[in-house]
This record gives structure tokens, sequence and C-alpha cells, in this order.
């Protein structure tokens, strides 16, 4: 038993939802099958989710939202019609859809908010689900709160509780192909809360991990994964085998094929994951694996990620001081931050976080709390930073990564802000200034990847000769 996730460009109109079911048709294996909203047509287009969450915005601010929920309605509307859905099946999706969207906001905004963004996966779900019929196969819509997916009950950051898992693995003896919207679930009390944004994916390897499927498909508009941003780098190299870990550091550092959450369920439970290009099936795809082969680049590869700020924390004989770290780390926790990493000195420590959650007004109340509560000597703080992060589990078996990163990014006239290092060695971490982030990246992968096809390429002649 395979599932089989289809994101929004997959799905954005009737010609891709038919090349979505024609690749389900084509192996008796794909009996679950997890659906996003529609995506963009083309690249000035707008997403359903987008355009359900500027409806949900309209409605709570008192403004109007009628031309909005007409856009939302016709998308729909245009793809059930060119599907060539009988008149009834249209009809009932429509009706279901604007019932959705007629919700009375109510004091919890956020409720709100996640019950219209999910309308987007669920209508798309009971279409698709439908189109199969109309192709005579044995398909059938479920909803996310008759199969037992419960979830915690924070809006928009719903995460899956143990026992769903339990429930969700009755899907198994359902017959004909099961058509599931992703991106919601449901709290134990009956509350409709909806993953973070990209949340299908979740959706995906939770139903991977409940049913102990063979394999997890995330289908998307890539041939495969790639060493490096393709808007970077010219025909980038594809990676054929990565593992769980690689592919969540790269996701973590700007990568966005996957959801960085998305993976954790599949991880646990060991079921491999296939990211696979809807317009083009046959290509092999990115296999995502507990441990893979290494071969000569320990690299699998390079991302970045911007919007991150650093907190610099300097005090003589910090290292002396019992409880520092904690009491450090403390004073964020209570102004409601979570850090991202932590570089240390001797005498110093640095704390990086999301810029966006560290707003000035929080940074005086932080800084001030920092010199009064632990009399810190120096505090800088730095905005504007890029995380630039190279991965690969076999660096921890090579000598010299970081030496030719670092010659690398010299070369490039890179100035670094911070170098760090996890213990698991699975990834190098540089910080940069935002403005530098992409000339880092292409000088990484002209170092790591670049060079050894020409090594290779000068190899091949000499054997030639």
């Amino acid at each position: 038993m395979k599932v089989a996730k289809f994101g929004g460009t997959s799905l954005a109109s009737a010609a891709q939802i038919k090349k979505v079911c024609e690749i389900v048709k084509s192996d008796e294996a794909r009996k679950l099958v997890v659906v996003s909203a529609p995506g963009k047509r083309y690249k000035e287009d707008t997403k359903v989710t987008d355009l359900l969450i500027r409806y949900a915005e309209a409605r709570l601010q008192g403004q109007p939202a009628e031309e909005v929920q007409s856009r939302i309605i016709g998308r729909y509307q245009d793809i059930i019609r060119e599907l060539g859905l009988p008149v009834e099946a249209a009809e009932e999706i429509a009706a279901q859809l604007k019932e959705a969207l007629h919700y009375i906001p109510a004091e919890d905004p956020g409720r709100f908010m996640d019950r219209v963004k999910a309308a987007g996966e669920d209508t798309c779900a009971k279409l698709v689900a439908r189109y199969l019929q109309s192709q005579g196969r044995e398909a059938v819509y479920v909803n996310p709160k008759d199969a037992g997916l419960v979830v915690t009950g924070e809006p928009g950051n719903a995460h899956v509780l143990p026992e769903a898992y339990e429930k969700l693995r009755n899907l198994k003896s359902q017959s004909g192909i099961v058509i599931f919207p992703g991106f919601f679930g449901f709290t134990p009390e009956g509350e409709l809360v909806t993953f973070s944004r990209g949340g299908s994916d979740i959706t995906g390897s939770i139903l991977a991990a409940a049913v102990q499927a063979e394999l997890y498909e995330n289908f998307t508009d890539v041939d495969s994964v790639y060493v490096v941003n393709p808007s970077l780098v010219e025909k980038p190299k594809e990676i054929q085998i990565i593992t769980y870990r690689e592919m969540r550091e790269l996701s973590y550092s700007g990568f966005s094929v996957f959801h960085e959450e998305a993976l954790y369920p599949a991880y646990q439970a060991g079921i491999p994951v296939c990211i696979k290009n809807t317009n083009n099936p046959q290509a092999p795809g990115t296999m995502i694996v507990s441990e893979r082969p290494f071969h000569e680049n320990r690299v699998s590869g390079i991302a970045a990620d911007k919007g991150f700020c650093s907190i610099y924390v300097s005090k003589y004989l910090l290292n002396k001081e019992i409880g520092f770290g904690r009491r450090l780390l403390q004073i964020f926790e209570e102004e409601g931050l979570s850090y991202e990493h932590t570089p240390s000195g001797i005498d110093n420590i640095s704390v990086i976080l999301r810029e966006k959650d560290f707003t000035p007004q929080i940074e005086q109340r932080v800084v001030n709390r920092l010199k009064q509560e632990l009399q810190a000597e120096d505090i800088i703080v730095e905005r504007g930073l890029s995380l630039v992060m190279i991965v690969g589990e076999g660096m921890r078996r090579s000598v010299g990564t970081s030496a030719r990163a670092t010659s690398a990014l010299a070369r490039a006239k890179v100035n670094l802000e911070m170098i760090n290092q996890g213990s698991s060695e699975v990834s190098m971490m540089f910080g940069v200034k935002e403005v530098d982030a992409d000339r880092a990246v292409i000088a990484l992968y002209e170092e790591f990847f670049a060079q050894s096809e020409e090594a290779l390429a000068d190899m091949a002649v000499t054997l030639k000769a």
C-alpha cells in the first residue's frame, strides 16, 4: 500500500487533476491519496489557500468579501465544469463550499480562519473523489474527523496526537481509493484545526505511518530535489537518494520542496519517502531513507534561509558561572521566544532567533534584562542575517570540509558572522549578511559540486587517453 500526496500545483486545474487521477489509476498500490488545495495555474495566479485567507481576513475585519468569495467559488466551478462532472455532483460540491465560507466569525478569530482555510483541501478532495468515480473507479472521500485524525488545539499550528495513529490504521481496510484532504484535523472535542502552512505534507506522512505504507510518494512540480536552489544555479545536480536527517536539515534551511515538520511521522515509522513530479511521473525522483551509501562528495545539499538575527552576550569568566546559560535562555523563554542556535565561546554566547519574532519592543526588554539579571558586559544585536548550511551525512567521515567551505566563501568575499557545526556533524552552518547569502550559496556549490564534476570529466579524458 502506497500513500500518495499531491501538492497545489498538481491540482491547480482540471487538466492537472486528470493527470493526478491517471497517476493514481496506474498503480493499484496507490490506495490512499492526500490532496492539497488548488495552487497557481500560472506565475501571476493566486493560490486558493491565499484567496481563502484573504476572504477570512476581510470577514474578520468587517470588510466586503463578496468579490474574493466569487473568485474562490469560480475556481472550483471551472474545475468541476472542465472535469465534466455530473450536474448534481457539481451542485452538491458547490453548495458545501458556499456553506463552509458562510461560517459566522466566532469570538476566536483563529478558529474561524482555520475553518475557512480548510475548505480548500476539503473541497478539492471531494471533487477528486467524484472525478475518479466518474471514471468508473471505486473512490471515496474521507473526512479527517470521521477517520480519527485527532490533533492539538492551537489554531494554525496543530500537532497530531498519539491516539490518532491507531484510529487512522482502519483506513487500511477501506475498499477502493481513499481521497483524504490534507492540512487539517480535529481536536478530541471536535474543533477543526489546521497544521502550519504546507501542512498537507504532514497529513500524508501521518497517514503513511498509520497504515505502515510501503512508500510515501510526495508529488510536486519538479523531477527531484536539487542540491541547491535552481534559481541560483543553472541545471544543478539532482539528489537521487538522501537521508531523513539530511532532508530535515535542508528543509529547515530553506528548501521549499518538503515541509520541514512533515518527515517526522515517516521517519519514526521507517517509511521511505519518494518526491516525484506529477508532470513527469516516470522520472525516478528523490528517495528519502534512513541510510544511504556514501560517495566521494560527502556533501548532499546546500541551502540558505533569510530573516535571522543574533544577540551576542559577553561576560568575563562566563564559563565559570554556574547556571548562566539556563538563566539566559529562561529570559528568552519568558519573553515568548524560541531560539534557533546558541554558538558559544569561553566568555561569550550568541543566541540566534527569527528576526520577525524579535520586535524592537521585545529587543529593548531583553537587552535590559540581560544587563540587569545577568550583569552582561557587552550585548550586540545583529539583524539582517542569513544562515547558509551545507548538509551531508558523510561529512563526519571527511577531513577538510570546513576548510574547503571557508576558503570558497573567502574567495567570494563573503564575510562570516558565525560558524556552527552540530554535534551530529550532519550539517555545517555559516551566518552571513543577507546581501551575501546568494553569493555564498553559489560559491559553496562551485566548490563542492561544480569542481567535482570537472574533476570527473578530467578523469574520464585521462582514462580515455
